[in-house]
């Protein structure tokens, strides 16, 4: 049996093996299919496992923000698409940042920040390089593929002097809403075919289209008519993931190690010392599963315990039980969004088998 009774909870574990396997898997399938691979770093925002992405060696990231840009930029990295459309008051920082590295790729989606590219290019003289984020179904960001205003804004973009066009960039992150895996399969034809359609609009047959997503790579035995992806959550999944058909519980390479601190058997429940500070509040999909709740809490050997995580406040997680779990009880809970839940915590505690063997530190803040 793991034995970490010499570590602080909540902690945040990371099994290298695991992460090590998801990589390898992930560049293997983009190497295979002859497609550009410029993985997400905003997972795991540690050296280590951006090295490990790229089977030991440095290569085109993408970042979610500056900070980490900048960090891994200091790390040897030096091709990084900063994959959020940026706001004006960023652009002399992206300037600097991208003057010591071999490339900075930003995203418009706006007039308005073309606009402000293009006065921050004839105070300065900065060219940029830049991507269109196009919105291939999700909503959140990017321009409507479908109407003639994107067109416009897509020349405007390509014949301005304070720019270098690069590509079109999509991000297919209702996937995460799909009902199994041939609807993510739907979706990931989509995603690829809304950047196809729009760069023949264009007449621009040169331009990168980069699309993303874990479950739409994930579950893909090939990618093709595409020229880069950029896959993030991969590299630890997580109880979401695995619900949704993306990957096998095995894959997931993280667990929140937490201590019983409250233990009423008498109701059938016990109390964590990890809030939503230690897990975040993300829920599982609860289209698929409405009773999973806020991870799958298991054993320190993680076989998943009789035992639902119903809810978080801030340093508290409630459980009910089955079975009975006297105060001081160590489990580790598989968080349902790695992602958030790794950003919460300034350390990690990487495993190799039962041994704790180091720690890594990710890069934090904006």
């Amino acid at each position: 049996m793991n034995d970490f009774s010499h570590v602080t909870t909540p902690a945040f574990l990371v099994d290298r093996s695991i992460v090590e396997q998801n990589c390898v898997r992930m560049r293997a399938k983009a190497l295979a299919s002859g497609v550009g691979f410029r993985p997400h770093v905003k997972t795991h925002k540690t050296i280590e496992i951006a090295r490990m992405q790229h089977g030991g060696a440095t290569g085109p990231i993408t970042v979610s923000t500056m900070a980490e840009a900048e960090f891994f930029a200091d790390g040897g990295f030096g091709d990084i698409t900063y994959a959020v459309p940026i706001a004006p008051e960023k652009l002399a920082r992206a300037a600097a940042l991208a003057a010591r590295i071999e490339r900075l790729n930003i995203l418009l989606d706006s007039e308005l920040a073309l606009r402000a590219v293009e006065e921050f290019h004839a105070a300065n003289g900065v060219v940029f390089d830049v991507f269109l984020k196009v919105d291939c179904g999700y909503h959140r960001a990017g321009v409507d593929p479908n109407h003639p205003d994107s067109v416009r804004l897509a020349m405007a973009v390509a014949n301005s002097p304070a720019i270098h066009l690069q590509g079109l960039l999509t991000h297919a992150g209702h996937s995460y809403n799909a009902s199994g895996v041939e609807e993510i399969r739907r979706i990931a034809a989509e995603e690829i075919e809304s950047l196809t359609r729009f760069r023949a609009l264009l007449a621009m047959d040169k331009l990168t289209r980069s699309i993303g997503s874990t479950p739409t790579t994930a579950i893909a035995e090939t990618f093709a008519d595409t020229d880069e992806v950029r896959p993030g959550n991969y590299v630890f999944f997580d109880a979401f993931q695995s619900t949704l058909g993306s990957c096998l519980m095995d894959d997931v390479a993280v667990s929140v190690l937490s201590t019983v601190v409250g233990s009423y058997p008498e109701r059938g429940e016990a109390i964590i010392d990890a809030g939503a500070l230690a897990l975040s509040k993300d829920v599982s999909p609860e289209h698929l599963d409405p009773s999973f709740g806020y991870g799958l809490v298991c054993n320190l050997d993680l076989h998943p315990l009789p035992a639902r995580l119903i809810a978080l406040s801030q340093e508290h997680g409630k459980l009910t039980t089955t079975i009975p779990l006297p105060v001081g009880t160590r489990v580790r809970v598989l968080p349902n969004h790695s992602c958030l839940t790794a950003a919460m915590y300034d350390r990690y505690h990487v495993i190799d088998g039962s041994e704790i063997v180091e720690e890594w530190r990710p890069v934090r803040g904006w």
